[in-house]
């Protein structure tokens, strides 16, 4: 562990060092996102391996709720063995390069969880205030027009992010207290000024999240007014269930990642352990949530993995 660097010197080697008030009991911490681990790449896989084989589940929606799948099998992957490693055997170096890659794919692939989630209320908006053009609007073409915009903006401004972080000087200090490589932790490590890293990144947060928040926000708002007014009580009944999975979904996402941001606003007044927790449940924990919500809630999900199961019990015997 170094501390301050003399001259124009930077870190180029950086310890990981999540839950510093836990640092003794670091072992302990181990377990339970281990258990958290586990349950969000069994969850994702088995739906993903559903979604694939079902047939009766390609319909657009069955599509995104696929691809939100892939998204939170694959984040969990990018920092929680290293977090488990660091934990268990104290391997908690990273390279500056390594921390930036590993900062570019976990933000993006964050941002394109709430991408995802902004289709999924565009195509229950479509579905039920528009029903008859469904199908012009909700198709293959639409989905490649909406990935590629979405790549493009997302990129765009992870991009900039990251290269901004790197080109700094990490002279203060090479101890990230914290369990991944989050952008403003690290920029924080950073002599000299870093208030566009703050700028560029609060920019980021406002275009991406804020604005598919607001968009997500008018989506549902004009669904349940339609629904409320137009529709008979078993119609109305089912498009309030098929909605409400997903709210419960955008609402979990959402709020963790607001937690998350308000916490390091007010680092000031809050632990780093409270913020690493944020931090980290922010990004794993709709991993192991989101494949229960959809599983139990979503009729032909379930009875598809039901259909699995028995079909296995049934190889068995």
């Amino acid at each position: 562990m170094q501390g301050p660097l003399e001259g124009n010197t930077s870190h180029t080697d950086f310890i990981f060092k999540g839950f510093p008030g836990f640092f003794q009991h670091r072992r302990f911490l181990s377990i339970p996102f281990l258990i958290m681990f586990v349950v969000a790449t069994v969850g994702n896989s088995v739906l993903i391996s559903v979604l694939k084989r079902g047939s009766g589940l390609q319909s657009p929606m069955y599509i995104l709720i696929g691809a939100l799948a892939v998204v939170d099998l694959t984040l969990p992957v990018l920092f929680v063995p290293k977090m488990l490693l660091n934990f268990l055997f104290d391997w908690n170096s990273i390279s500056l390069p390594g921390c930036l890659v590993q900062m570019f794919f976990i933000h993006m692939l964050a941002s394109l969880e709430s991408a995802i989630l902004l289709v999924m209320a565009i195509d229950r908006y479509v579905a039920i205030c528009n029903p008859l053009r469904y199908n012009d609007y909700i198709n293959m073409s639409t989905f490649l027009k909406v990935s590629i915009a979405v790549v493009i903006r997302n990129g765009l401004f992870i991009s900039l992010i990251v290269i901004q972080a790197g080109s700094l000087s990490f002279c203060l200090s090479n101890v990230i207290e914290h369990c991944y490589c989050e952008h403003m932790v690290l920029v924080n490590l950073a002599c000299g000024n870093t208030t566009q890293n703050s700028i560029i990144g609060l920019l980021a947060i406002i275009c991406i999240l804020g604005s598919d928040l607001m968009f997500i926000c008018y989506s549902y708002c004009t669904i349940f007014c339609t629904v409320l007014k137009a529709a008979s009580g078993k119609s109305r009944q089912k498009a309030v269930h098929t909605c409400g999975t997903h709210l419960i979904v955008i609402l979990l996402s959402y709020s963790l990642a607001i937690g998350s941001f308000l916490v390091y606003r007010f680092r000031d007044v809050v632990s780093p352990d409270v913020h690493n927790l944020m931090s980290v449940m922010y990004v794993i924990f709709p991993s192991c949530f989101n494949p229960v919500i959809y599983g139990v809630r979503t009729k032909e999900i379930r009875e598809e993995i039901l259909k699995t199961v028995k079909t296995v019990k049934l190889n068995k015997n």
